[in-house]
């Protein structure tokens, strides 16, 4: 039995985050190296949410329970809704036999096939990579993730920075391939889990900023179950906003730091009562 499924009771004020990642996709730490973390900071429960990849999700389970670490089945979803950009966290689907697999490697297969052509488009314009399996030993030097492209420029001195080499690799043909996200949130719930928009808050530019109408809009047109309201960069205002909507719309929140293993994002303790909700709603109880 996935351990996502097993009865597990936390204290109130029990340490958790959920919402993390590794190098299976944009995160610096291997798997181990987070859990072994995790596990000396004495976390209670988490969950990792690498972007579109829940191939891993039962192998990260199993290494974390080696060290009694509980881990619930959760994946970032990367979205698209109405032309804007849409991140999903989806918690408690089964992790071998549910349907968002077949999302999930959709999108991978597209993207890795367009940063592909995107290589190819740059050797054709006479650029080389005679270091590419030094540059991308961690993926034994092949082309996992579109930012690879740029990351060969810059580390054979075509770009100066990584604002130089996505824009090359713009230039060369890079596109965002998303899924839809009313079929995310569809396939998450076939496969009995809850989806939570995530870091509604973000005022980054690549972000859209969910304000009380927007939110208004999403949720009539899409069966979220809730939000993340708690995330590193939501202002306090967007917290108490984001908690009186969901207080009032009866909706499920959660709490992540979004670590990537960097010294500035670094996994962080919330309690576990915050997001009692949602815990209790993936069998988790919390006395």
């Amino acid at each position: 039995m996935a351990l996502s499924t097993k009865k597990i009771t936390l204290a109130p004020d029990a340490s958790v985050d959920l919402h993390m990642h590794t190098t299976y996709s944009d995160g610096r730490w291997p798997a181990q190296q987070l859990i072994d973390y995790l596990t000396s900071e004495h976390f209670d429960l988490v969950a990792v949410t690498d972007h579109d990849r829940v191939d891993k999700v039962a192998e990260i389970q199993e290494m974390a329970e080696k060290q009694q670490l509980p881990v619930l089945a959760g994946v970032e979803m990367t979205t698209e809704w109405q032309g804007n950009l849409a991140h999903v966290l989806c918690y408690g689907f089964d992790p071998e036999q549910n349907a968002l697999a077949a999302v999930c490697e959709k999108v991978v297969r597209l993207q890795l096939e367009n940063t592909y052509a995107v290589n190819a488009e740059l050797q054709r314009q006479g650029y080389s990579f005679p270091r590419q399996e030094e540059v991308l030993a961690r993926s034994q030097g092949q082309l996992v993730r579109p930012k690879d492209n740029s990351r060969l420029l810059i580390e054979h001195g075509y770009a100066a920075n990584d604002q130089i080499g996505v824009q090359m690799i713009r230039d060369a043909g890079f596109r965002t391939i998303l899924a839809d996200t009313g079929e995310a949130v569809e396939a998450t719930h076939r496969s009995g889990g809850v989806s939570l928009i995530a870091h509604p808050g973000r005022k980054e530019s690549a972000f859209l900023f969910y304000d009380l109408p927007l939110l208004d809009r999403l949720f009539s047109l899409i069966p979220l179950d809730g939000i993340e309201v708690y995330h590193p960069y939501h202002s306090e205002e967007s917290v108490a906003m984001y908690l009186n909507y969901v207080e009032k719309h009866g909706l499920l929140l959660s709490t992540g730091s979004d670590s990537h293993g960097s010294p500035a994002r670094m996994p962080k303790k919330h309690r576990a009562a915050i997001s009692r909700k949602l815990l209790e709603r993936l069998g988790v109880a919390i006395q």
